[in-house]
C-alpha cells in the first residue's frame, strides 16, 4: 500500500513539472478536466499553428532580402547612372559659355504611364515647368506620338514638336544662330518634315486590317500615331497576349516594308526606313544651326526604348546630357537617370532657376 501511495505522489509531482515546463514553452494548460468539442479542436489549432507562424517569418525574411536585393541593385546602377537631381550642380559647372537645348519625351517622361493612352494627361505643374525651360532654351518634345496629339496633351506653343518617334517634325524656319533673341520662340511657325509621308497610304491599310483582327481580342487597342501605329497590350490578359501578337505579324507579313517593335505594353508598327529619335536630335540640331558648333549642349530626357537612339547620338557627339528615367535598373546609353515624372519635374524647375539665376 505505501508503494502504491509512493507512486501516486511520484506521478503528481512529474506532472506537476511538465505543467509547468510546457507553461514556460509557450503552451497553454486547461485546468478542466473536461474539455468540450470546440476547446479540443482548438488546442489542435493552436498546436499547429506555430509551424506556420515559422514559415510566415521566413517568407517576411524572405520578402525583406528580395526587397533590399532590389535597393541594392538600383543603388549599383545609380554608380554608373548617377541621379541628374544629386548632381545637378556639377552638371552645370562651365555650362555658362555653352547654349543648353532640351529635348523631351512625353510618356513617362512628362506624364505617367497609364492604362489609358487617351488619359496620359500632364499634371499643370509640368506644364508649367516645361513652358519655363522653354522660354530660357530651345525646347522641342520628341514622341511617339501623332504630332498633333502630343501637342494637344502638351497645350504649350513655345516648343518644337516631333511626332510618330522623329517622322514627322515642326523644325524651326530660322536657325537659332540667326536669331536675335537668345531664346526662340515658334509661335506655330515651323517647316514641317516628313521622311516617311510615301507610306501614308499603306499605313492607314495596315490601320483597317488591324481594326478588323484585334476586335476579339480583350482590352486591345489601336492608336493612329499617322506614321506610325501603336498596338496597345497593357489591359489584354496574359494569355491572350500571344494570339495579338500573331495577328499583328499576320497583317504586317502582307507589307515587307514595315517592321514591329515593341515598348512599354505597346507593340509599334512604322515603316523601315533608317529614321528615328536620334535623327529627328540630329535634325533639330542642324536646322537651329548647331549641328557643327561645339557652343552648346543637348540635353535629353525620355523614358522608352526608342530614347536610346537619342542617347547614343549624344554620347557619340561626347558633349550633352543623356537622362534616362527608370525606378529600375536597366540597360541603357544614357549617362544619369531619374527616377519617374515627378523627378523630371524637380528637375526642370531646377533648370529653369539656374539658368534664370545666371
Amino acid at each position: 500500500m505505501k508503494h502504491m501511495l509512493f507512486l501516486l505522489i511520484t506521478f503528481k509531482i512529474i506532472k506537476k513539472k511538465l505543467t509547468k515546463l510546457r507553461e514556460r514553452m509557450g503552451f497553454q494548460t486547461t485546468h478542466n478536466t473536461k474539455k468540450s468539442k470546440d476547446d479540443s479542436n482548438n488546442a489542435h489549432e493552436q498546436q499547429h499553428s506555430l509551424i506556420p507562424r515559422a514559415l510566415n517569418l521566413t517568407h517576411h525574411n524572405l520578402t525583406t532580402n528580395n526587397t533590399k536585393f532590389i535597393h541594392s541593385g538600383y543603388d549599383s546602377w545609380l554608380v554608373t547612372h548617377p541621379s541628374a537631381l544629386s548632381l545637378f550642380d556639377k552638371m552645370m559647372e562651365g555650362v555658362d559659355e555653352k547654349r543648353i537645348v532640351v529635348f523631351l519625351d512625353y510618356d513617362g517622361t512628362l506624364s505617367p504611364i497609364v492604362n489609358d493612352p487617351d488619359r496620359a494627361f500632364m499634371s499643370d505643374e509640368m506644364r508649367a515647368a516645361v513652358s519655363e525651360v522653354a522660354t530660357y532654351f530651345p525646347t522641342a518634345i520628341i514622341s511617339g506620338r501623332g504630332r498633333e496629339k502630343v501637342k494637344d496633351f502638351v497645350k504649350l506653343n513655345n516648343l518644337y514638336y516631333a511626332g510618330s518617334h522623329g517622322m514627322d517634325i515642326m523644325a524651326p524656319s530660322v536657325p537659332i544662330n540667326q536669331c536675335d533673341k537668345t531664346t526662340l520662340h515658334t509661335n506655330g511657325n515651323g517647316v514641317p518634315f516628313q521622311p516617311a509621308k510615301k507610306f501614308l497610304p499603306a499605313i492607314q491599310e495596315i490601320l483597317k486590317r488591324l481594326e478588323n483582327v484585334i476586335k476579339g481580342i480583350e482590352g486591345a487597342s489601336i492608336e493612329d500615331n499617322q506614321f506610325c501605329i501603336s498596338v496597345h497590350f497593357r489591359q489584354v490578359h496574359e494569355k491572350d497576349y500571344n494570339v495579338l501578337e500573331e495577328k499583328v505579324k499576320s497583317v504586317l507579313e502582307k507589307y515587307p516594308l514595315f517592321c514591329m517593335t515593341e515598348g512599354k505594353k505597346v507593340m509599334e508598327i512604322r515603316p523601315s526606313i533608317k529614321w528615328n529619335k536620334g535623327n529627328a536630335l540630329e535634325y533639330f540640331l542642324e536646322t537651329l544651326g548647331l549641328s557643327n558648333s561645339n557652343n552648346f549642349l543637348p540635353l535629353y530626357i525620355g523614358d522608352d526604348k526608342t530614347d536610346e537612339d537619342a542617347f547614343k547620338v549624344i554620347r557619340s557627339r561626347g558633349q550633352g546630357y543623356s537622362i534616362i528615367v527608370s525606378s529600375t535598373p536597366r540597360e541603357t546609353c544614357a549617362l544619369y537617370s531619374l527616377r519617374d515624372p515627378s523627378e523630371v519635374l524637380m528637375f526642370l524647375s531646377r533648370l529653369a532657376k539656374w539658368r534664370k539665376r545666371s
